[in-house]
């Protein structure tokens, strides 16, 4: 049975070195990054919000394709609002593939310093968007806002398996995703 894999978690937390290094060890396996999809639309950030919706009906087609093919889908993404998590859960029961909803977690203050690291060194131009929606956004305050936003969405998620990420120690952090979806 495929599997329909959400990593959450706050800006910085790995998500996307986690769902790369999933796909890398499973065949035909899709990271389907909904921010990549974002960037493939036109002057996108004339309307931030509509291009974000518009990625998201995007992905949830090509997921619904990959995983009708039975293969492996990975979303990393950052979600403070349930709507997009219950529409990939409907999604996964749809199409009879497993739904695992990974929350990538660590404090407040180790992620505000790893973004910071993050952008003072950035070569990926989705963290590097990252960083610039974040400053002409609120900063270091909005990532303070999107955490408490997760914290919301883990109250109302009680499925949610939480993966507390290790400073620096990917390969630990990666075990312990893979034992949350056995």
């Amino acid at each position: 049975m495929p599997r329909l894999i959400l990593l959450n978690g706050p800006p910085a937390c790995g998500k996307s070195t986690l769902a790369q290094r999933y796909v890398d060890e499973h065949p035909l396996a899709l990271n389907l990054d909904v921010d990549r999809v974002r960037s493939l639309i036109g002057r996108w950030r004339a309307d931030p919000p509509a291009a974000g919706l518009l990625a998201r009906r995007i992905a949830l087609a090509g997921a619904r394709a990959h995983l009708v093919s039975g293969h492996d889908v990975v979303v990393p993404q950052f979600l403070g609002r349930v709507t997009f998590i219950e529409q990939l859960e409907g999604l996964a029961g749809e199409v009879g593939a497993g739904f695992h909803e990974i929350v990538l977690f660590d404090s407040l203050e180790n992620i505000l310093r790893r973004f910071a690291e993050r952008g003072r060194a950035a070569a990926d131009p989705l963290h590097v968007e990252a960083k610039e929606m974040v400053e002409s956004g609120g900063g270091f305050e909005d990532l303070s806002v999107m955490y408490d936003r997760l914290l919301s969405v883990l109250s109302v998620r009680p499925g949610a398996r939480i993966v507390h990420v290790e400073d620096g120690d990917v390969e630990l952090t990666y075990q312990t995703l893979l034992r949350n979806l056995e």
